[in-house]
Order: structure tokens, then C-alpha cells, then sequence
């Protein structure tokens, strides 16, 4: 029994990548019946495409359809025109124009890189003539005919067949991020009076940036979803950026806590800034599971007091002159981390709101549904 509750558990958490792995699986082998009832010359491309159309959102398979769609239709009309307009009775012949239609192509699809269609397609139109001694404006309808297939096929199987909306995928990527920076916050703190396990730092450090470009990809495909309103939800830009602010501020701490604290300061300090670790960490997974489970924003009156307790302890190391008689760079990361956490605490006070608003629209979206 508890097996099987794990095993239910894991599939549970893998849900969004089981939902593709049916909906990639459903346009495969719709796209393959239907090129087959269409009696297309290559059933292989409608499956292929399809394949390549039916992505993780709605919003990416969107774009990979009209980015694919565009690239198909470019290469065939460029490929035909080459082997219609250009004829070659030799090998050499060919390869030439082959030369002719992957050189232009492949150059735009390097600048362009949605294009790159374009020049797979172009080859195709040119050679698959010269297997099936076929004509090349046959071979470029073809070509564009079973591309068709395969993306409306794929197009169709993400909207219908367990649809994942990016604005879903969004709130669990940005509550990775969220924890991953609550992660590396407390690491950078604790260093500033045990110092630093530089390893562990540079693993969360990686992690978060990894966490940010696939949270930014996943904001466009969100944006893309409510452009063609096919997902509502609250704006994901202010979202996107207060958490890459607060990955901002976790840089500029780390470099504030490069080493530790003088011992004098660190005596005085120590307690304050264990309260300010503690406090914002919390934070920032409680905010974390706030956006997975679209549950009111946490209490944020804990930071502010947490914040006050750390600003009145510098007060007092300053009042005392304990930075006096500091190098230079001591001081200068004493007062850096000061700003910073000041930063952050403004950074902190905004995702209070962003998570709010995001909260109250899942509750409202919960209220349409129980309607």
C-alpha cells in the first residue's frame, strides 16, 4: 500500500510531463491517420510535425506552430521556384542548386532561428523529385500539405487533450525560483558570521539561474496564452520582475559577505541577522506555496519587524564606533549589506502584493468554476 501511495505521489508531481507525454503520443498517431486517409505522398512529415507542434503549453505549441507553419511555407516557395525556375540535367547540376537553396536559407535561419524550417523544407521540395520523379511544384504542395497535417493535428490535440496553460506552469516555476533564492539568502547570511560553504552556493547560485531563463520563457508563453485569450490571469510581468529584483538583491549580498564580520560586530549582529535569515526565508517559501496553491499571500509584518530589529543593532554598532578603525572594504560591505537588505525589503513588500494579486485570481477563477 505505501508503495503504491509513492508511486501515485511521483506521478502526481510528474502530472504536466505525463499530460504531454499523452498529448504528444494522441497527435502522433492522429496525424499518421489522418495523412494516411488524405493519401499524402509522406506521412512521416505529418507525424514529425506534429511531434515538434505539441509542446509543454498551449502558448509554446502556438508559437512552434507559427514559427514551424512559416518555415514550411518560406522553404517550399523558395526550393520550388529554385528547381522550377533553374533546371539541371547532371548531378552536378543538383548539387548546385542545392548549394543555391541551403546556402540563403540557412543564413536566415541563423539570424532568424524560427525559420529554420526553411531550409530542411527547401531541401526536401528539391530532392524528392528526383526519388519519386515527381515535378517540383508537386513536391512543394506536398510538403506544405502534410506540415499542415501535422500542425493543425498537434495544434488541436493541445488544446483539447489535457490543455496545460502556461499561466498554471508559471505559478510552480516561480515558486522554485522563490525557493531557491530563500535558499541562497540563508547561506549568504550564515557566512557572514561562520563563513561559507562556497560549493553549496555556487550549486543554488546555478540553479537559480537555470530557475530564471525557463520562468521567463514560460512568462512569454503566458503572455503569448492571453494575447489570443485563450487564458486570463493577472499581467506576468510584475511577477517576473520583483523575483528577478530579489535575485538581484542575493547578488548583491553575496558580494557584501565575501568574508565575514569582524568578531566585535559579529557578537552584535549575530542575533539580529539570524532573525532576519529565519524571517525572510520563511518568506519567501511560504509566498512559494502560496503560488502553487493559490492561497493568500503570507504575513509580511514579521519582515518589517525582523528588518527594524537588524536597522536599530546597526544603529547601535555605529553609535558604539565599532566600524571605526575598520579597513576600508569592511566597512564598505557593512554598509552594502545595510542597502541591500533595504532593497530587498522593498523587493519583498512588492511580491507581497504580486502573490496577493495572483491569489485572488485563482480564488476567483475557483469561484467561476463552483458557479
Amino acid at each position: 500500500m505505501a508503495l503504491r501511495k509513492e508511486l501515485f505521489d511521483h506521478i502526481r508531481s510528474r502530472r504536466t510531463q505525463l499530460g504531454l507525454a499523452i498529448r504528444v503520443t494522441v497527435a502522433a498517431a492522429a496525424a499518421y491517420a489522418i495523412a494516411t486517409a488524405l493519401h499524402l505522398l509522406l506521412p512521416l512529415w505529418a507525424v514529425l510535425t506534429s511531434l515538434i507542434v505539441t509542446q509543454m503549453s498551449v502558448g509554446r505549441s502556438l508559437k512552434a506552430t507559427r514559427d514551424y507553419m512559416l518555415g514550411t511555407i518560406g522553404g517550399a516557395v523558395y526550393g520550388g521556384a529554385i528547381a522550377i525556375l533553374i533546371p539541371y540535367s547532371s548531378e552536378a547540376g543538383l548539387l548546385g542548386l542545392l548549394v543555391l537553396s541551403v546556402a540563403p536559407l540557412a543564413f536566415i535561419a541563423a539570424i532568424n532561428p524560427s525559420l529554420s524550417a526553411a531550409t530542411v523544407t527547401a531541401v526536401i521540395v528539391l530532392l524528392v523529385p528526383t526519388m519519386h520523379h515527381s515535378d517540383p511544384m508537386a513536391s512543394a504542395i506536398d510538403r506544405v500539405s502534410e506540415v499542415a497535417v501535422g500542425a493543425v493535428t498537434g495544434l488541436l490535440v493541445s488544446f483539447l487533450v489535457l490543455p496545460s496553460r502556461a499561466v498554471r506552469q508559471i505559478r510552480a516555476s516561480a515558486a522554485t525560483l522563490l525557493e531557491l533564492i530563500a535558499d541562497a539568502f540563508t547561506e549568504l547570511l550564515a557566512g557572514l558570521t561562520r563563513g561559507r560553504d562556497n560549493d553549496a552556493l555556487h550549486r543554488i547560485q546555478d540553479g537559480i539561474g537555470t530557475a530564471m531563463v525557463s520562468l521567463n520563457a514560460i512568462g512569454s508563453e503566458a503572455e503569448r496564452e492571453r494575447a489570443a485569450r485563450l487564458s486570463s490571469g493577472p499581467d506576468t510581468g510584475p511577477l517576473l520582475r520583483t523575483i528577478l529584483r530579489l535575485r538581484h538583491d542575493v547578488v548583491m549580498i553575496g558580494r557584501a559577505t565575501v568574508v565575514p564580520l569582524p568578531a566585535d560586530v559579529q557578537t552584535r549582529l549575530a542575533g539580529p541577522l539570524a532573525e532576519v535569515s529565519t524571517v525572510i526565508a520563511r518568506f519567501l517559501r511560504s509566498a512559494a506555496s502560496a503560488l502553487r496553491e493559490g492561497a493568500g499571500a503570507p504575513p509580511i509584518h514579521p519582515v518589517h519587524v525582523a528588518l527594524q530589529h537588524y536597522a536599530e543593532a546597526v544603529a547601535s554598532v555605529r553609535h558604539d564606533g565599532l566600524i571605526r578603525g575598520q579597513p576600508g572594504d569592511t566597512a564598505e560591505r557593512f554598509f552594502a549589506l545595510g542597502f541591500s537588505l533595504e532593497q530587498m525589503h522593498q523587493n519583498l513588500c512588492d511580491l507581497d502584493r504580486v502573490v496577493g494579486e495572483w491569489s485572488e485570481a485563482a480564488a476567483g477563477k475557483s469561484g467561476r468554476v463552483a458557479e
